[in-house]
């Protein structure tokens, strides 16, 4: 495995600030989004319906750049549940109780949702935190309506303005992520025959995958543009591109021509252009056979740039599982996602059932540090949670006392709300501490900005540090008792799960069964995506647990590594239009070759080594397959 790096210390790499560009954009329209629904209610003379349609603003903080259809629908869904967090908020704080299990309830589904779609973002806290806050406003059950109304306006507010950057590039998440693929690509065929080779390898792999992700959450049945379409065929030749050199050239020591690079690289650049004109081949110096099967797909990417595309509705195909097939595998018993949601959920409420029990002062507060504590997605990133929470929150803690202690009104509660949210989301891609540090005081303001704060400012500085010191307190001990050695404890059932699951594939494929073009039809497809995406997801919870068992990780890392590679060649064997059927014999071989690999994993002993039937239009998934059987074979 190498020479083994010490790792920096929980508390170094918790204060470690990343080195990612800061997102102006992105942050000066979150805090136009929290800011100016207070403004408008200032217009028509009313701050607290101000502050409460700014809780819709927060719908903002769940853009991120992915394709304008898929993120139309999820905010659309944030909006629909701040406006719900606002309704049940309001309508049940009268019960504590009633309030500390509605709270665990919330969270638990935004946990479990975010988790199942892979959503990126902040999952469950502002849902949490909105509705807590509703909780801590004066009692008006008779007012739920209109609150969830007003937080409706400012969520469709985020909403318009998230989505005003399709009308100027309504593909610019698809152009950019098969752009990047390209130039992985390129970078890949550069590696071939050199040390890095297998390192870009497994990168271009995942990036391609990411590709495909992409456009597949873009696709628009009802209006698919002439870009779109052309981003799709790029990207199908590009696919083409690295089997062709992973199956003809992998591996062999032998070198490609730079200058097939160079060619990708050029058309990588053609892509931030609005209109492609003109796109330039560089002849690589040696033409054999590899060569010239490459530079024909590179011949195909051109055309299919500068004319217009031919392709119908019914030859774009994409590999997208259902809504109930993805909600059905995440809710499996074993499931890594579904035991983090009811980990939340239950923590979040014992939380709350503490900080009301004890009548600690706006006890919300209690929850709501539990709740960021509990988003870390990893035992190790919830301590560094923790500790990035606490030490931001104190700061910020003190920071708006200073502010309210000045009694800010009207416009400058505006302007000091855009100004820490746009100051909040600058932060947020370099260190969760900082970020809190001026997301506390935005928070505070507008749950504060009620009230007359007849404490003094060393009372309510004093009392929200023992609320995010107990919050934080049964955060971690929620981590530590429940799941902490869960996620390694799991990998050998998934291990075996996922290899079962590509063994009905593999016997579609080779078996003349149909392979349809909509996807969410082929079952056993379904069920090897989310496998694979549970095993992963799985073992990269395992990487952050405390205590790590490195031997078991090292083990494993190889094999959800092949299994990733056999299941991407297998989704693109898919797509073939002819493919060679096995006889029974053959079937029988491959089908026995992974049964023996999944019962030996299963049964957690060393594997019986069995003959791979031939494949010979297929060297990369028999290369593949003989390395998977070899990492378990050594056990």
């Amino acid at each position: 495995m190498g020479k083994t790096i010490q790792a920096p210390s929980i508390l170094k790499q918790a204060l470690t600030v990343n080195k990612k560009p800061f997102p102006w954009l992105k942050a000066f329209l979150a805090g136009i989004a929290a800011g100016l629904p207070i403004f408008i209610g200032l217009l028509f003379g009313s701050l607290e319906y101000g502050l409460i349609a700014g809780l819709g603003g927060f719908t903002y903080l769940y853009v991120f750049p992915i394709p304008y259809a898929l993120l139309a629908k999820k905010l659309f869904w944030a909006v629909i549940g701040i406006t719900s967090s606002v309704f049940l908020g309001t309508i049940l704080a009268p019960y504590p109780i009633i309030v500390a299990i509605v709270m665990g309830l919330i969270g638990a589904i935004a946990v479990f949702i975010f988790g199942a779609f892979r959503f990126i973002g902040p999952s469950a806290i502002f849902f949490v935190l909105i509705f807590a806050m509703c909780t801590g406003m004066s009692v008006a059950p008779d007012e739920a309506f209109l609150r969830a109304g007003l937080a409706f306006l400012g969520g469709a507010l985020s909403w318009f303005m998230a989505m005003s950057g399709y009308l100027v590039n309504p593909h610019g998440p698809e152009k950019r992520v098969v752009k990047r693929s390209l130039v992985e690509l390129a970078d890949y065929l550069d590696a071939i025959g050199t040390a890095s080779e297998n390192e870009t390898h497994n990168r271009v792999m995942a990036t391609l995958k990411e590709a495909g992700q992409t456009l597949a959450e873009g696709y628009n049945a009802w209006r698919t543009s002439e870009l779109f379409k052309r981003l799709y065929s790029v990207n199908h030749y590009a696919n083409k591109i690295f089997l062709i050199a992973a199956e003809q050239l992998a591996g062999n020591g032998k070198k490609v021509s730079k200058q097939l690079g160079e060619s990708l690289r050029n058309i990588a650049q053609q892509l931030d252009n609005k209109q492609v004109s003109e796109i330039t081949l560089t002849q690589p110096d040696e033409l054999d056979e590899v060569s010239s099967l490459i530079g024909a797909e590179l011949i195909h990417i051109k055309e299919s740039l500068l004319r217009p595309s031919s392709l119908s509705k019914e030859q774009l195909q994409f590999s997208t599982p259902t809504t109930k097939r993805i909600l059905l595998g995440a809710f499996d018993k074993n499931s890594i996602i579904l035991i983090n949601a009811l980990r939340f959920g239950m923590f979040t409420t014992f939380a709350a059932i503490i900080a009301y029990e004890f009548d600690l002062n706006r006890s919300f507060w209690v929850p709501l540090s539990c709740v960021a504590v509990l988003s870390g997605a990893t035992v190790v990133a919830t301590f560094h949670r923790a500790i990035q929470r606490s030490l931001g929150t104190i700061f910020g803690i003190l920071l708006a006392s200073v502010i309210l202690a000045f009694h800010p009104e009207g416009l400058l509660i505006a302007l000091l709300v855009f100004l820490l949210t746009f100051i909040t989301e600058l932060f947020i891609v370099k260190n969760y501490g900082l970020a809190a540090l001026f997301f506390t005081p935005s928070a505070l303001i507008m749950a504060e900005a009620g009230s007359t704060l007849d404490n003094s400012v060393y009372y309510f500085a004093s009392t929200r540090l023992i609320d995010v010191l107990i919050g934080v307190s049964i955060g971690l001990l929620g981590v530590w008792l429940v799941g902490r050695t869960s996620a390694s404890s799991r990998l050998p059932h998934f291990i075996s799960k996922t290899i079962r699951s590509q063994a009905q594939v593999m016997f579609v494929l080779f078996s003349n069964q149909p392979i349809y073009q909509n996807y969410g039809k082929n079952i056993e497809f379904n069920k090897m995506d989310t496998n694979l995406k549970n095993l992963v997801t799985l073992y990269d919870t395992a990487t952050g647990e405390i205590p790590k068992d490195e031997e078991a990780l090292q083990y494993y890392w190889p094999i959800v590594h092949s299994l990733e590679e056999l299941g991407f060649l297998l989704d693109k064997c898919a797509r073939l239009r002819e493919r060679p059927s096995f006889n029974d014999e053959q079937l029988a071989q491959l089908l026995l070759l992974f049964e023996t690999m999944a019962n030996a994993v299963e049964r957690k002993t060393k594997s019986q080594y069995k003959a791979i039937p031939e494949m010979k239009e297929y060297p990369a998934i028999y290369f593949t397959l003989e390395e998977l059987q070899r990492h378990l074979v050594k056990n």
